[in-house]
């Protein structure tokens, strides 16, 4: 009982931190590209914080639909955006899921990183796509991340771990620079590269917040289940970024990328 109130605690948690998406902010890229009247689909939604603004610029006359393989995100979303009439949420895999018409346009943010056969899963887009419909994808190379100034060695471990870990699990880091050459393989054309780094800087309302991304990722045990990294050294980690956050961090940047596909 204790497990399941624990999990249903942190899908809560998750949860909130999707809701403070936006597309402006998150998707900050995507708006020009939308139209009024087309179908979308948004792959890996979330609670629907950013799918819902889509909704907003496809208009009345346009559809969102948005999958995630989490229910409890589904659900939530659900229910804070039950407003919003020409979304649809549901609970789908990307593997499973059987869309009854195919799409103007597919999007997916910050998922393909996730999943250990991206080509599998661009070949899928691809084909719920209508002719000469657009596959947008953003993601990023976490290989490129930076700080200034250096972070304490002690979080420097704990990220190169966390890449580690990631890479043997088959998740690619450099995401966001293998998709161009995905895009091709998968057969789409048009491909088209957009910059979309998410930059913070000391003094901004939501630095301390979003630099602390990595603390909020030192918070899971499973690193250390798998014995990746000691259960003290996880914690050394955290206590030491957080009082670097307070005391000298200056910028940090996350290297993102919006890369673009025509289906024809």
């Amino acid at each position: 009982m204790n497990q399941q109130k624990e999990i249903k605690r942190e899908g809560k948690g998750t949860a909130k931190l999707f809701d403070e998406r936006s597309l402006a902010a998150d998707y900050a890229t995507l708006p020009p590209l939308l139209k009024q009247g087309w179908r979308v689909l948004d792959v890996g939604c979330g609670t629907g914080a950013i799918s819902k603004d889509i909704a907003k610029l496809v208009g009345p006359t346009g559809k969102v639909i948005g999958i995630d393989n989490t229910e409890y995100f589904i659900e939530s979303g659900k229910e804070t955006y039950a407003e919003i009439e020409n979304l649809e949420l549901l609970y789908a895999d990307l593997y499973t899921y059987k869309p009854e018409e195919k799409f103007d346009l597919i999007v997916s943010a910050r998922t393909l990183q996730w999943l250990s056969d991206p080509l599998k899963a661009i070949t899928q887009l691809k084909s719920w796509l209508k002719p000469c419909g657009i596959l947008s994808i953003l993601d990023y190379n976490h290989e490129a991340l930076e700080w200034q100034p250096e972070p304490p060695a002690s979080m420097r471990q704990f990220y190169a771990t966390f890449l580690r870990w990631r890479a043997e699990a088959g998740m690619d880091n450099l995401m966001a620079d293998s998709l161009p050459g995905l895009f091709s393989e998968a057969g789409l054309t048009d491909i088209q590269v957009l910059d979309a780094n998410e930059t913070y800087k000391a003094g901004e309302p939501n630095f301390k917040h979003k630099a602390g991304i990595w603390s909020k990722v030192a918070q899971s045990t499973q690193m250390v289940e798998e014995g990746y990294i000691s259960d003290e050294d996880r914690l050394q980690a955290i206590e030491e970024y957080n009082k670097w956050i307070e005391t000298d961090a200056q910028l940090m940047v996350m290297k993102l990328k919006e890369i673009r596909g025509t289906n024809k």
